[in-house]
């Protein structure tokens, strides 16, 4: 799909050891390569369970001067295993992403323009309550890429990162769909010739009945929390990410931790 581009698909070799992706349980499942990133869709609940990108923030372009494209169909899969346009309609959930698209706008203009293109099609997109990951409007979920390509000690300014909807039994039902409402994030970068990680989870209080009026809840809390924390809320495994758990930060965040500014994270 991207014919001209370089770099194509999640690059598990971008930090200094190898982190490979998350392995997810035995559901139907399809994993799909796009420019910077790759995924691996639940076709049941046809959402991704998890993303896996790169971002080189030395060659990142500025969101400000890429356009934004339209939301599309994903045309490697048929319109049935993915969440289109119609659970959009008339209500106020947002087509949030996943991988960022201001994440993606790296490499040379190609590849950037690629990466935006690429960001779009809506198996990279969850139904998300508005202002949940919008990092131009100060949600902290939004702002924890960001904190972490401006830190000093991070090696080239490399960051890796998986994430995705929390798929649980319990979802709400909407227009026929499970909408989630949770979602979690792990972010991978190298300080001092070592890989170290903090995970996250967002919960939005999400209730269906409220969802097309303006009489929505909107409190959106984002949680600091363990690795065992994190594989048990959404059944994936990081065996990767095991070795370099140093546990440091487990009693601490036992249970999880309220981040109210994505600069209070102990990186």
């Amino acid at each position: 799909m991207n014919q001209g581009t370089e770099a194509v698909g999640f690059d598990p070799d971008f930090l200094r050891e190898p982190l490979a992706v998350p392995s997810a349980p035995g559901m139907a499942t399809a994993q799909l390569d796009y420019v910077h990133f790759s995924l691996q869709l639940n076709t049941e609940r046809r959402l991704a369970w998890w993303v896996a990108w790169n971002i080189d923030g030395r060659r990142l372009f500025s969101a400000d001067g890429i356009h934004r494209v339209d939301f599309r169909a994903d045309d490697r899969l048929s319109d049935e295993l993915q969440t289109l346009n119609d659970l959009y309609l008339d209500n106020h959930l947002d087509r949030g992403h996943i991988a960022r698209r201001a994440d993606l706008l790296w490499g040379t203009l190609p590849e950037a323009l690629a990466g935006n293109r690429d960001s779009f099609f809506y198996t990279n997109i969850t139904p998300q309550m508005r202002d949940f990951n919008q990092s131009r409007r100060d949600g902290v979920w939004g702002l924890l890429e960001n904190a972490v390509l401006e830190l000093d000690k991070i090696e080239s300014r490399r960051v890796t990162l998986f994430g995705g909807p929390v798929l649980a039994a319990s979802d709400p039902v909407y227009r026929g769909r499970q909408i989630p409402k949770d979602h979690w994030k792990v972010v991978a970068y190298a300080v001092g010739g070592q890989v170290q990680f903090r995970c996250f989870v967002l919960s939005q209080d999400l209730n269906p009945d409220r969802i097309e009026t303006m009489d929505y809840l909107d409190e959106f809390k984002t949680h600091q929390v363990t690795l065992t924390d994190l594989e048990m809320r959404t059944g994936l495994q990081f065996e990767s990410l095991r070795s370099h758990d140093d546990g440091l930060l487990a009693r601490a965040l036992e249970g999880g931790r309220v981040v109210a500014d994505a600069r209070d994270v102990e990186w």
